[in-house]
């Protein structure tokens, strides 16, 4: 007799093994809530609150960690960790949603999260069609049309160059092309609005008039991304999640495309310097929380918003390892992640690699570990060897 321990991620999951079994439908639905663990940490909360929240985490077989004092109340507040299954928080939510001392304000914040984990049905829309997300990993190819980008600059300034590198990653596989007219490698200036356009434009018209899929505009300024929606892009894609330029959300609203917004801390010419966090995760959420509610103030609709950690914008080494190995935390937003570890500075220092051509298979494997661990989007710059990977990746990952 072989016992075997399951290890299973979310409800998805359950939900299959219960199906492989026999279990009916009635079965499934009641069982597969009790089968995914999840772990909930609430900050700062005020210790006659945190007693409360594990009184009712006990009272339902889960459990709730606070700290040392947190009984006595000699402590004024606590980070709360709640420890479950998904129906146990489920319970739980409706009794915090009927206790006191700002408890109810946890339990919206929680039904929030329960409700943005259980959602695996990503679709984006733009004018050139519909981009099934949930259903496999999409390729966002790199096209930098600019003399300074650390990877491939000065090699597509030309738009009839350009549009033949766009052509040839289409063929590859890429889903999606992403033009850039501005670096924003480490200590990197900031380029004039009116060379930014010069060399943009003209390639995204270029290439928008002779590929059949998404164009993306790489910027940060407002004027850019609305006259290339206009020369033809479809998507805008923010390093600054939308921080930098006040008018950009609501250039993204009016032209009703989809939005990454990325998160960053600093801004290109000082991002490295030494960047800090108190809690990394939850700093990126938060920038990027605030990100989606600058977008939807604006008008933006929120199935159009895409979100992206920003790995080596203003990330230590630690850092962009720390994301990638938690980037399933991204998944309380409730929106699709795009990951760009692409030749990234921290692969190259793990591979003991300084050219960037020489960052392949890194760039490879955190690619597919991104994918396997929650990204919907990698943004890369080798197309064919990705497109070839992720393939296996996600057929892996939708076996049985």
């Amino acid at each position: 007799m072989l016992l075997r321990r399951l290890d299973i991620a979310s409800s998805a999951e359950a939900e299959q093994v219960l199906r492989d079994i026999g279990v009916d439908v009635a079965g499934i639905a009641s069982m597969a809530p009790k089968m995914t663990l999840l772990n909930v940490k609430i900050p700062g909360v005020e210790a006659r609150a945190a007693n409360v929240l594990k009184q009712d985490m006990l009272s339902i077989g889960g459990d709730a960690a606070v700290a040392r004092g947190t009984v006595a109340c000699s402590v004024p507040e606590t980070d709360v960790l709640l420890m479950g299954t998904e129906k146990q928080l489920q319970r739980a939510l409706e009794k915090f949603k009927k206790q006191p001392f700002g408890i109810k304000e946890i339990a919206s914040h929680l039904e929030l999260l329960l409700s943005a984990l259980r959602r695996n049905d990503f679709m984006l829309r733009c004018r050139k069609g519909e981009l099934a997300l949930s259903e496999r990993t999409h390729i966002m190819g790199i096209l930098n049309v600019t003399p300074d980008s650390f990877s491939d600059g000065g090699d597509y300034i030309d738009p009839g160059k350009a549009l033949e590198r766009a052509c040839r990653m289409v063929d590859e596989g890429a889903d999606i092309i992403d033009v850039g007219g501005e670096s924003t490698r480490p200590g990197a200036k900031v380029v004039p609005l009116d060379e930014e356009l010069r060399r943009i434009i003209p390639v995204i018209e270029r290439i928008a008039k002779n590929i059949k899929v998404p164009l993306s505009v790489d910027t940060c300024k407002a004027e850019v991304a609305k006259k290339a929606i206009d020369a033809g892009a479809d998507i805008i894609n923010d390093i600054s999640g939308l921080h930098f330029d006040d008018k950009m959300a609501s250039v993204a609203a009016k032209a009703a495309c989809p939005v990454v917004v990325m998160h960053i801390k600093g801004r290109p010419s000082d991002m490295q310097k030494n960047p800090e966090y108190k809690s990394l995760m939850g700093e990126v959420i938060v920038y990027l929380r605030d990100s989606m509610d600058i977008a939807l103030d604006a008008g933006v609709d929120p199935e159009s918003i895409i979100v992206d950690p920003g790995i080596g914008f203003g990330k230590s080494f630690e850092d962009n390892l720390s994301i990638l190995r938690n980037l399933e935390e991204l998944k309380v937003l409730g929106r699709p992640v795009l990951v760009g570890a692409s030749r990234k500075s921290f692969v190259g220092h793990l591979l003991g690699e300084a050219k960037v051509e020489d960052r392949l298979e890194g760039s490879l494997a955190a690619s597919m570990f991104s994918a396997a661990n929650g990204a919907h989007i990698l943004r890369v710059h080798d197309i064919k060897e990705t497109k070839k990977a992720v393939t296996v990746t996600d057929a892996i990952a939708a076996s049985g």
